[in-house]
């Protein structure tokens, strides 16, 4: 049986995780998160106190790392490290920062590579990360670039810390964190951030989110003839 998967690629913040999961919902497909398998790893080696450029720790320890994804009955992913769930962990900055320096190390994204593509081979999924339609999905049925402009992405990504508590944080701040971000995922030597040549872009700066996701939708059915 020939599987259904939807690559949506993109910078940090602009969206990628929220609508991928309401598309998935709406279209009754999987949504693999993958930045939260890259935290999950991320966890394991933070807890081990490698650092991100510690390429000899990593390899030492990182099949120590049983990772595997489940999903529950209303369709959420949930991360499990050595059959422990550690979902309600990955979602701090620190963690997220880390895992996004790690994810540059060429070992990490091979031994995490299978993981996802075994995730697409055995159901239909919308996938989203830095470079699925350009690595880990080449074949994808329907590619996207999701993007919006730096700015727009640092008022949506504090809102979202202001929401969960975190009343410290500034604008300048976390925009000049989404600019270093950028820079890095650009710029590292393996499987760089960029628009797969065949994907649709989709840039929802001036978009709401109910605006955004029907954006999406329409790529996807019109790719798909839905």
């Amino acid at each position: 049986m020939k599987h259904i998967s939807i690559a949506i690629d993109g910078p940090a913040g602009a969206g990628k995780s929220t609508l991928a999961r309401q598309v998935a919902e709406k279209l009754g497909y999987a949504y693999v998160d993958t930045g939260a398998i890259y935290r999950t790893i991320g966890l394991f080696l933070q807890i081990c106190g490698v650092s991100p450029k510690d390429t000899d720790g990593i390899a030492r320890l990182i099949d120590e790392a049983a990772i595997r994804v489940e999903y529950d009955e209303a369709g959420a992913q949930h991360m499990f490290l050595n059959d422990q769930d550690v979902t309600a962990e990955l979602r701090t900055p620190d963690l997220s920062d880390y895992a996004s320096k790690i994810s540059a190390q060429p070992l990490v994204r091979e031994v995490l590579l299978d993981l996802q593509r075994n995730l697409a081979a055995t159901r239909n999924v919308v996938m989203d990360g830095r470079d699925i339609g350009t690595v880990v999905l080449p074949k994808a049925d329907v590619k996207i670039f999701l993007t919006a402009s730096p700015e727009v992405r640092a008022r949506r990504r504090l809102l979202e810390m202001q929401e969960k508590g975190d009343k410290k944080a500034s604008f300048e701040k976390v925009l000049a964190d989404i600019r270093q971000r950028d820079d890095r995922d650009m710029h590292r030597a393996v499987a760089p951030l960029k628009c797969a040549h065949d994907a649709v872009k989709v840039d929802t700066s001036d978009l709401t989110l109910e605006e955004s996701a029907a954006a999406l939708l329409a790529v996807i059915e019109k790719r798909l003839g839905l």
